[in-house]
């Protein structure tokens, strides 16, 4: 009698086609987290893979927020292109709040006023095979502007402080004015924070939901400079347990919505 066969576990495959950086990106990488407030840590699940990371990050999508973001450009993403993104934000349950962002930045080269300003955030976007250090000045709207001067196109400066008007004047394109742009959206986001077992840390995680019935699903969490690279080593070891892909294509979610409603004006 022949004996019985020996079954043996296979051994799970590292992520190979996951890209690199090479030693000068994690260089300027290196330098960039030194200058910034934080570091979030970005990836985005290939939509073959969305429903399975759900399951296995146990997430319930009844805890979501709803949120719908608000993008203004011109029609050829004049903005977008010099490195601008002008966005109002509409938050379920809480107040409205606008932001002008740059990227990229590099941390030093920022006017020290504006480097010293409470409402700006210098954070580092860290995602499989790449990085973009960015600066958003911030502004909350308590009283809930942003569906009103959207939809009945009344001015767009409105919804932003002096402070943000004037950092958009130093980087916008000479002669596109705030009031010149187009409102390009909404977009219906899910936005979910929850702490999945066996992680010490808290996700969060965004389905971007897209008019021609498209989605991003993007995983993130944030950390301190200081502890960046332990915190890639943890969540990047955390999700390959839950067998979350690491190498599918990663996807902007800013520009998938600007070239989507800048080719349907």
């Amino acid at each position: 009698m022949a004996p019985a066969a020996t079954k043996t576990k296979k051994k799970k495959e590292p992520d190979a086609a996951m890209p690199r950086l090479s030693d000068e990106d994690f260089q300027e990488l290196f330098t960039l987290i030194k200058g910034s407030d934080s570091v979030e840590l970005k990836l985005t699940v290939p939509e073959s893979d969305q429903r399975s990371a759900v399951q296995a990050l146990d997430m319930d999508p009844l805890n979501a927020q709803l949120r719908q973001v608000f993008f203004f450009d011109t029609p050829d993403l004049a903005l977008y292109q010099a490195g601008v993104v002008a966005r109002a934000r509409r938050v379920q349950k809480k107040g409205d709040d606008s932001v002008i962002k740059l990227r990229p930045v590099v941390p030093p080269d920022l006017p020290a006023a504006v480097r010293k300003s409470e409402n700006l955030v210098v954070e580092v976007d860290a995602m499989p095979g790449g990085f973009v250090c960015s600066a958003s000045l911030k502004r909350a709207l308590p009283d809930r502007p942003v569906r009103d001067i959207c939809t009945n196109k009344l001015q767009l400066s409105r919804l932003f402080s002096k402070e943000q008007r004037a950092f958009y004047a130093d980087h916008a394109p000479e002669g596109i004015e705030l009031d010149d742009l187009r409102v390009l959206g909404p977009v219906n986001v899910l936005k979910l924070k929850f702490s999945p077992e066996a992680f010490n840390r808290r996700l969060v995680a965004e389905m971007w939901l897209y008019p021609d019935n498209s989605r991003i699903l993007e995983l993130s969490t944030k950390c301190l400079p200081g502890e960046a690279f332990e915190v890639v080593a943890e969540t990047r070891a955390f999700l390959l347990s839950k067998d979350v892909s690491l190498s599918g294509e990663q996807q902007t979610k800013t520009k998938t919505a600007l070239e989507y409603y800048s080719q349907n004006l």
